[in-house]
């Protein structure tokens, strides 16, 4: 591509909104001061003290709608860098917050002085007593540890819907619960064990038998004040009686009181006090959790009922039938879930009033299925639906399909929502429980306190629990909206705690919005208990001040967050964070919440503030040169913000018209450009033989200091050699299919020193078999799925070479009547889906009858059937690619490769290897990065064979482990040669 200087200043925003009222102020453009800076760095070392503007900005938020700049950010490999943290806070009288995925509601990641990273170097789970137990470090997300476990048959107790983000240390440290865990399956009752670091830096493992002698030596007045406690609340019966009323139903506000009642000792009574301590009594740095059976035989429906007092009310009587799960959406978030992918677009049209339940099931086996399927059909019987539900006694399904996709929408509900906002508005989630025979009134009321205040808000929540979810939306720049929303959490506080002697926080934690409201809940003498608490294990207040406690009336009001509008494809984002565990960039510079962050600190400011210069000078390599345009982000999304679509708008902005015209030029002229890539990589491969693999590395390094690292790749060990001038020879005459090699496949060969075809032999070959036999144009060369355009943001060449492939492909195919196999799932999904938007109108048209097919999902649907498979390796380990996951092929991609191996792993951190196309030859570190928990699992056992299905995935994958992948079609041609 064009080696040419970005435009300069191109990143620079247009229509800033600011200044705002929380924008950062300039004398932070600075970022970190003197002496912290140095101190930590001195202390730690430079590669974990994060400094910058950009740095400090990026941490400033999470899901809540608070943001709190930070002084600095300390990414703690391990306990020995958290106690030298919080030794140095000690000395400096500094404040210390923790931080792990940011999913936190109300502000419990965010920090004003030091805050610590818990999640980058943090994750992994070992599985103890065949999955009866499960030891797990707190980085780890709730999917990744439940993934591990789901092959003994179990799973956590805790489900929260943010399951793919949300860490468990999070989950222990807010005692987060979900859609079935209730007040039996929280972190709570199922913990067996913790290891923590107090405040003074003692580390205590309660599962150590000599744990209370070493922290009664340690901790000598720590052990005593909670002694104290314990023997003050036992001496009261009633406070006992309401401490044990408290938690009859879901409450996560203040501390566990009943931590005292339920333990013996101070390590077991600090064992129950961390659960749901947000960070302010210490750093849990590992957890045991007891899992809970994983029930596989399921039953679900969606039912539909006229308002949501109706359906809360036939809440008990599923209850009593066993549902594990009755989950409630209101019209609004039925609405709102029309973005969300697979949900109906006809749920926009209902009435505002309708509100479904999502009730579901769960047995152990077939047996307990059908008993359960028979209870609920009695109470179907006496209850009033409303459409859509067209058949009663066809209400509850199996399918797992359906399924998932009614938990895709329930679990959408604060992004669903959040996502449909008015433009600019802050999005506030809070959560509530009642007494489960009381959801009925509290919804009405509920419904009538929000409509006094001038709020249309959503409601879901965890019906069977009594536990509601209510969202509301206001403009926090503007006064007369934060007094509105002030006034309306007193009159909601009271409601819940006067009217239903309700949990004013079920599962979120208290956090910052319910801190001020804690004693109006548990009343002055439990409140002052908590108080003790915290000064009897944090005397010097250092961890996470007015997270939890905080005697300002006002306090939920300080620190909300603006939201000023960014470019459209980012701007319904809520900052949930849903989209981080997917990035490949997440753990080397910027995740595409943080770019969105980012650039909304952008707008807040004012054209020529020192810090919007800063935050420049750092956005165009943290943002845009290491996002790997993969767009996994937009598959973990809800809905569907593709951060990677909005960097590629940044490249393009960075285009001078001479560089579009360059690339232009590239795309006109690809047969040229095409041959001589494929003699460059041919003499490099040479030169590398000959004088081994330092000379080419030598000479790319100097070119890319001499023109710029992002624009010239790095040739590096393990790339291919040159693929072979012309392809295989085909026939059209009997051809089932129009088979495509992409360019890549073109330029690039197979795997070296791997004996058997080329891929375009091999796909050849197993079609002919299968009698199905391909054929290949003899015009492809000089044609391309346009990705190389459109992944860097050339916009003309894009536009050229997308109409040119879809005209070529209308010939090829016979207008659409034969389908085009492409064997590279990137270029599948180039020409399937992302050069549509490019097109003409006539040539849209002619796409429309195309039937694109990646090489893969051809022999999985359309020639394993018919092949015999002759032989099979043991063992294979398979990189699923993050184009096959958009096409929705990976299950294709699986059936191929079992059919070649007796086992087949995919590991459990598999993800994006972000090699995208030439990025990883740009920036190594980025893959490398991007595949390092993934390279782990992999190279900790020996495979017979390594499979994927684009090759420079491949490639990025042999570097990353240091074994040969190669196209499980390769294998399958093995696996099937005579």
């Amino acid at each position: 591509m064009p080696l040419l200087e970005p435009k300069p200043g191109a990143l620079r925003p247009h229509g800033v909104a600011g200044p705002a009222p929380d924008r950062v102020p300039d004398h932070r453009a600075a970022g970190t001061p003197d002496p912290l800076r140095a101190e930590l760095t001195a202390l730690l070392g430079a590669e974990k003290v994060l400094w910058k503007v950009s740095d400090l900005v990026r941490y400033a938020s999470d899901a809540s709608p608070y943001r709190f700049v930070p002084q600095v950010v300390v990414v703690a490999e391990d306990v020995d860098d958290v106690s030298a943290v919080l030794s140095y806070a000690h000395g400096r009288e500094r404040e210390v917050v923790f931080r792990a995925a940011g999913t936190s509601l109300n502000g419990q990641a965010l920090g004003e002085d030091v805050l610590v990273d818990v999640r980058r170097h943090w994750t992994g789970i070992e599985v103890l007593e065949e999955g009866r137990r499960a030891r797990i470090r707190p980085g780890t997300t709730v999917a990744r540890a439940n993934a591990a476990l789901a092959r003994y048959g179990r799973i956590l107790g805790p489900d929260p819907a943010s399951a793919i983000a949300c860490t468990v240390g999070g989950v222990v440290a807010n005692n987060a619960s979900g859609m079935t865990a209730g007040t039996t399956r929280n972190s709570y009752r199922t913990l067996a064990s913790l290891t923590f670091v107090l405040p003074g830096g003692t580390v205590v493992d309660t599962a150590d038998p000599r744990a209370d002698e070493e922290l009664a030596r340690a901790e000598p007045a720590l052990c005593r004040g909670l002694m104290e406690i314990k023997r003050e609340i036992e001496g009261d019966p009633e406070l006992v009686a309401r401490i044990r009323a408290k938690y009859e139903i879901k409450n996560t506000t203040g501390y566990r009181l009943d931590a005292y009642l339920d333990g013996a000792t101070p390590v077991e009574i600090l064992r129950g006090l961390m659960v749901g301590s947000e960070g302010t009594l210490g750093f849990i740095s590992e957890v045991v959790f007891d899992t809970v059976p994983l029930e596989r035989e399921l039953t679900s429906a969606l039912l539909f009922f006229p308002s949501l007092p109706a359906a809360a009310a036939a809440v008990p009587r599923f209850n009593a039938a066993g549902a594990l799960a009755v989950e409630v959406m209101d019209g609004h978030t039925l609405r709102a879930s029309v973005s969300v992918d697979g949900v109906p677009a006809d749920w926009a049209a209902l009435p505002k009033d309708t509100t479904a339940l999502l009730v579901e099931f769960r047995a152990p086996d077939e047996a307990g299925r059908a008993e359960y399927e028979r209870r609920a059909a009695e109470v179907l019987a006496g209850l009033d639906l409303v459409a859509p539900v067209a058949s009663i006694t066809n209400a509850f399904t199996r399918d797992a399909g359906t399924v998932h996709g009614y938990w895709r929408a329930r679990k959408a509900f604060v992004t669903a929502v959040g996502g449909a906002r008015a433009p600019g508005t802050t999005l506030i989630t809070e959560d509530f429980a009642v007494p489960p025979s009381r959801l009925a009134e509290a919804c009405e009321a509920l419904l009538a306190l929000q409509a006094e205040h001038g709020f249309d808000a959503a409601v879901a929540g965890h019906a069977a629990h009594g536990n509601l979810h209510f969202l509301l939306a206001f403009d926090a720049a503007k006064p007369a909206d934060v007094e509105r929303y002030g006034a309306f959490m007193e009159a909601f506080c009271r409601l819940v705690v006067e009217r239903f002697d309700g949990s004013l926080k079920a599962e979120h934690s208290t956090g910052r919005n319910m801190a001020p409201f804690l004693e109006l809940e548990w009343g002055a003498r439990a409140t002052e208990l908590m108080w003790r608490t915290k000064r009897i294990v944090d005397p010097d207040g250092l961890l996470a001040p007015r997270i939890l406690l905080d005697r300002d009336p006002a306090a939920h009001l300080r620190g909300l967050k603006t939201i000023p509008r960014v470019e459209a494809v980012a701007d319904p984002c809520i900052e949930c964070g849903f989209c981080e565990p997917t990035c490949p960039s997440g753990d080397l510079t910027t995740t595409p919440r943080q770019r969105i962050v980012l650039r909304r600190e952008m707008m807040r400011q004012q054209p020529g503030s020192r810090v919007l210069d800063g935050l420049l000078d750092a956005y165009g390599h943290d943002a845009v040169d290491t996002c790997a345009g993969d767009s996994t982000c937009k598959l973990a999304c809800p809905v569907g913000i593709d951060t990677g679509a909005l960097m590629r708008g940044f490249r393009h902005r960075r285009h001078g018209a001479r560089e579009e015209r360059v690339a232009a030029l590239a795309a006109r002229r690809f047969k040229a450009v095409e041959g001589a890539a494929r003699l460059a990589v041919a003499a490099a491969d040479r030169l590398a033989e000959h004088a081994g693999e330092r000379v080419p590395e030598a000479l790319t390094r100097a070119a890319r200091k001499a023109v710029r690292p992002d624009l010239v790749p790095q040739w590096l060990p393990r790339l291919p050699g040159a693929a072979a001038g012309k392809p295989p020879r085909t026939e059209r005459l009997s051809a089932a299919a129009v088979y495509y090699p992409a360019c890549v496949n073109r330029i690039f060969g197979g795997p070296g020193g791997r004996p058997g075809p080329s891929l375009p032999e091999a796909v050849v070959a197993v079609s002919e078999r299968a009698g199905k036999p391909v054929w290949i144009p003899g015009d492809v060369a000089g044609t391309c799925c346009a990705t190389i355009w459109h992944s860097k943001g050339y916009e003309a060449g894009n536009r050229l070479m997308a109409n040119r492939i879809v005209e070529a492909a209308w010939g090829w195919t016979a207008g659409g009547r034969l389908p085009l196999v492409v064997d590279a799932s990137s270029c599948t999904l180039g020409i399937a889906r992302e050069m549509v938007p490019f097109l003409t109108d006539e040539s849209r048209a002619l796409h429309a009858e195309l039937t694109v097919l990646d090489s893969v999902v051809w022999a999985a649907d359309e020639l394993l059937p018919h092949l015999e498979i002759r032989r099979t390796v043991g063992s294979a380990v398979l990189h699923p690619t993050c184009s096959m996951e958009h096409l929705g092929g990976t299950a294709r991609l699986l059936a191929v490769a079992e059919a070649c191996a007796t086992e087949v792993v995919v590991p459990d951190d598999a993800g994006c290897c972000a090699f995208a196309g030439d990025r990883g030859m740009l920036h190594p570190e980025l893959t490398a990065s991007a595949t390092e928990r993934e390279a782990a699992e992999v190279t900790s056992r020996a495979f017979d064979a390594h499979l994927s299905a684009n090759r420079m995935c491949e490639v990025g994958m042999d570097r990353a482990t240091g074994r040969s992948y190669h196209s499980a079609l390769l294998e399958l041609e093995r696996a099937t040669r005579p």
